[in-house]
């Protein structure tokens, strides 16, 4: 009898033991992953938006023309805002490499596997240039909502089933009842389907436009919906007349009679009047852009017309008084006095000239004109007491500043203390004055530009005083010194431009003066 050698693997249990302990153990991890992929194998990883659910739950299995290429790893609820707000599954599913990339257009969908409700996901690939990377999400446009069984069998309910009954019990007993019509239908049906090939072969010739009779159809319905109401109008009026011609069947009957007679004259007339009809056609054609010019035109033209009408009723009345006027000039003419008055207008254009040339800039570009009467009329609509004479020459003054307007004993034009607002007061309560006289200047340089300062910036704050018998003090014995201004130009020499109205309307010079 044979012994095993002593350094055997199964000589010690403690070997066999720790084997088979390693075996169990990767048999149930590989059990465990069986539905999540085996381990350390690569996977093309891409999420998927479905439409819903659908039953399905992890581990399912995803197939590619019936072949299984990867599994559901995980399904998540999301929601997407496309006018209102809607929930959506968001699948995320492990592929095997070979199948990577999916283009862009890959369809998604999801369907039984079993009619116990057993799910996966079908993958329909497409083919365009484009693709999705690893980890990317393919959109719910590229999925299909699926039909479920439970869904289409639950129509099939108790009242359908009855009702599904009472249709098949009426036809069976329609088609019972009518065996010999059925026949008798069957038998004419080859007259009638040999009669109606020659005109389905008229309707398919390219020749007899019938697309173009379908779209004229639509276009007549377009034109009639505007008058739907008086088109049904129309057939309330046509029932009137069918009943009149039905209380004379005799008369009916004779203009029946006479219509074959016409529709044979029509027949042998029909060919001549091709050529016209030709040419009509033709002129329908070039006048389709007049008709659509027409389309645009005719109501402006109608709205002239209803607002023209009135005025030429009166334009009789405007003829008898234009003969008037005319009279009146004729007689105006023949005066000797007239062209003396003409010579005189003369002189006064040209004495009125300069002073237009002069005025023009002021008023044209800068509106010194109105600022003047604006502010004038602001001046006197001052509710105070003591009446204009008081707004007017006193409104400037007061009684205890040094060097006031009023006062006759002033040695320097008046100004405010250094230190003090230029809207303040003085101890009595009365405004502060200081000298500005730099207000009026040229309205335009010598370039024609505009360089208005009087209605839009207001006066400097000061001191001012270029060349100036008075000079600015900072003694305070001496008045002040902070606020005179005796300068007509500003300085540094800037152009100030238009007034406030003529820079919105974009006068920036006499050459914008409309």
């Amino acid at each position: 009898m044979s012994r095993r050698p002593a350094s055997s693997i199964v000589a010690s249990p403690l070997l066999v033991g720790a084997t088979t302990l390693i075996v169990v153990v990767v048999s149930i991890l590989l059990a465990v992953q069986a539905n999540s992929g085996l381990p350390f194998v690569p996977t093309y990883d891409v999420n998927a938006e479905l439409p819903g659910g659908s039953n399905l739950i992890v581990g399912n299995e995803v197939r590619w023309g019936g072949f299984q290429i990867g599994i559901i790893d995980d399904i998540r609820p999301a929601t997407r805002q496309r006018g209102a707000t809607r929930s959506i599954a968001v699948v995320s599913m492990k592929l095997d490499k070979a199948v990577e990339p999916l283009a862009t257009d890959t369809v998604v969908r999801v369907r039984p596997r079993s009619a116990l409700g057993l799910k996966y996901i079908d993958i329909k690939p497409g083919n365009g240039p484009e693709s999705f990377a690893a980890g990317a999400t393919i959109p719910l446009k590229n999925s299909v909502k699926p039909i479920e069984l439970d869904e289409y069998f639950g129509l099939f309910d108790r009242e359908f089933r009855r009702n599904q009954q009472r249709v098949l019990e009426g036809y069976g007993n329609a088609f019972a009842g009518r065996g010999v019509s059925i026949n008798q239908t069957i038998d004419d049906l080859v007259p009638f389907l040999t009669h109606l090939e020659p005109v389905m072969r008229a309707l398919n010739d390219p020749t007899t436009r019938l697309a173009r009779f379908w779209r004229q159809s639509r276009d007549f319905a377009a034109q009639v919906a505007p008058v739907a109401r008086t088109y049904a109008q129309l057939f309330v009026d046509m029932a009137d007349v069918f009943e009149a011609l039905s209380l004379r069947p005799e008369r009916l009957r004779q203009t029946i009679e006479r219509g074959a007679p016409t529709l044979e004259q029509g027949i042998r007339s029909f060919p001549i009047q091709r050529p016209f009809l030709a040419d009509t056609e033709e002129l329908m054609r070039r006048m389709g852009p007049v008709a659509d010019e027409m389309r645009v035109s005719l109501p402006p033209t109608a709205r002239a017309l209803r607002v023209g009408a009135p005025v030429l009723l009166r334009a009789p009345t405007l003829y008898h008084e234009t003969e008037d006027v005319f009279r009146a000039l004729d007689e105006t003419a023949s005066n000797p006095a007239t062209l003396l008055a003409l010579r005189n207008l003369d002189d006064l254009l040209d004495v009125a000239t300069p002073l237009v040339e002069h005025v023009a800039p002021y008023q044209t570009v800068c509106s010194y004109w109105n600022y003047y009467w604006n502010a004038l009329g602001e001046h006197a609509s001052e509710n105070v007491p003591g009446g204009t004479a008081q707004r007017v020459l006193l409104l400037s003054d007061n009684r205890t500043q040094d060097n006031r307007w009023s006062s006759t004993e002033a040695d320097r034009p008046g100004d405010i203390p250094e230190g003090q607002r230029f809207d303040g007061t003085d101890p009595a309560g009365d405004p502060l004055v200081a000298v500005h006289s730099g207000a009026y200047s040229p309205a335009v340089d010598s370039q024609g530009r505009a360089d208005c300062r009087v209605g839009q910036t207001g006066y400097l704050a000061g001191p001012v005083v270029p060349d100036g018998r008075y000079p600015p003090s900072r003694d305070p014995n001496e008045g002040g010194g902070s606020h005179v201004v005796r300068s007509t130009t500003v300085p540094g020499g800037v152009r100030h431009g238009g007034t406030y109205k003529s820079r919105e309307l974009g006068i920036d010079s006499i050459e914008d003066v409309p």
